[in-house]
């Protein structure tokens, strides 16, 4: 359960975006937070357990909910074989998303085709559900494009680097969608670290001031790199939009189903016109922030550990089994779906073509620039050293 101001509780009420007809899944429990745990949205226990929430909950058939399990299993045998890949010198980096498949399958699926997203660079699951070529995200890493995809065919822009800029290129877009009166949202994600960014604070500003249809998702995944949230903030991070004006969920990012009715509900607010909500998915990254990070040297073992026990794809999975939704020949083809997967991405990236390492430098200034030069030349002769063997 999660704090809110009393009139987002009644607008959530009101709300019939949270709540879908589909298969009764039986008698619910009502979610409660343990001692020590934070109060946060829950529909789906880390052991598979179905409960309800009294302001957010979702009723999805069978297939809905298997289809949401595929979304994720799919999402992360992609994510594994682009950090083999990385491994094995086909990518420069990869900024997986392990651990993080329900809060971005979840937020994913909640969006309609003319809502409009503005992710960071970990956001592969959310592409996945905007029907982006898995493959098509990998030619950014590997140096041979700037971003494969054209935005206005999926509404899902190109991936952003610089920490929390694409909230305000959310913002500004989400005033442009109100005053074409056009009925959309637009969602954006940044991170835990990012939140500390001037841009994100000028985007609640902006949004909150102009009632932009704009919905923040924040995944906290608890680590800025090798800072942990202890040194982002002092007070949850979604009670944060409370002074700016606009209500703050925080929601159990490792439960699907949570993560898509609050989503749901808040693109629904956005969309009647009731401006921007800042969600907060509580999760956790598994891997390192991204491959050239070592996350053993500043979190312990331990602390991963707990974390795994609370795997999003096996929470839904037990929920499935107990629920009789799913049998043993769904899950064996999704394996084999999930293998061809792996193996399409692998022969892909392989032919692509061979990035110029020179290129780095070209464009980064639109003009000449001295030291941009003299970087140039020293790291031609790095690389000629190799051709001469001189370097091991």
């Amino acid at each position: 359960m999660t704090v809110e101001s009393t009139a987002a509780r009644k607008t959530t009420r009101r709300s019939s975006g949270a709540k879908r007809t589909g298969a009764s899944t039986g008698a619910k429990k009502t979610a409660q937070a343990k001692p020590g745990e934070p109060e946060l949205v829950q529909l789906l226990t880390p052991a598979g357990e179905r409960v309800q929430h009294p302001d957010y909950d979702i009723d999805l058939s069978a297939e809905e909910l298997r289809g949401l399990y595929r979304d994720m299993v799919l999402t992360r045998r992609f994510d594994a074989e682009a950090t083999a890949l990385q491994r094995q010198g086909e990518l420069g980096l990869w900024a997986s998303l392990l651990g993080q498949e329900a809060a971005q399958i979840g937020s994913g699926r909640a969006l309609r085709d003319d809502d409009y997203v503005f992710p960071t660079y970990r956001e592969h699951g959310v592409a996945w559900c905007r029907g982006v070529d898995p493959t098509n995200l990998l030619g950014m890493f590997r140096g041979v494009n700037n971003g494969g995809w054209d935005p206005n065919s999926n509404n899902f822009h190109l991936y952003t680097i610089v920490l929390g800029s694409q909230t305000l290129h959310a913002t500004g877009y989400a005033m442009g969608v109100a005053k074409d009166g056009a009925d959309s949202a637009v969602l954006a994600y940044f991170g835990d670290g990012a939140s500390s960014q001037g841009d994100v604070n000028e985007s609640f500003v902006f949004s909150a001031v102009y009632n932009a249809p704009v919905v923040f998702f924040c995944q906290n995944n608890q680590w800025a790199i090798s800072e942990p949230i202890e040194k982002q903030t002092r007070v949850p991070l979604y009670q944060r939009a409370q002074g700016f004006g606009f209500p703050g969920v925080r929601v159990d990012g490792n439960d699907v189903l949570a993560c898509l009715a609050v989503t749901r509900w808040a693109l629904e607010r956005a969309r009647r016109g009731e401006g921007p909500t800042l969600i907060e998915a509580f999760t956790y990254r598994m891997a390192a922030h991204t491959t050239s990070d070592d996350p053993t040297r500043y979190r312990r073992d331990a602390e991963r550990e707990e974390w795994e026990a609370k795997d999003p794809i096996l929470r839904l999975k037990a929920y499935l089994e107990n629920e009789g939704h799913a049998d043993a020949a769904f899950f064996e083809e999704l394996e084999a779906e999930s293998e061809a997967l792996g193996k399409h991405v692998r022969e892909v990236v392989r032919a692509m073509p061979v990035p110029d390492h020179m290129a780095m430098f070209d464009n980064v200034y639109a003009d000449g620039h001295a030291l941009v030069d003299e970087e140039r030349a020293e790291f031609a002769a790095y690389q000629a050293s190799f051709a001469d063997g001189e370097a091991e």
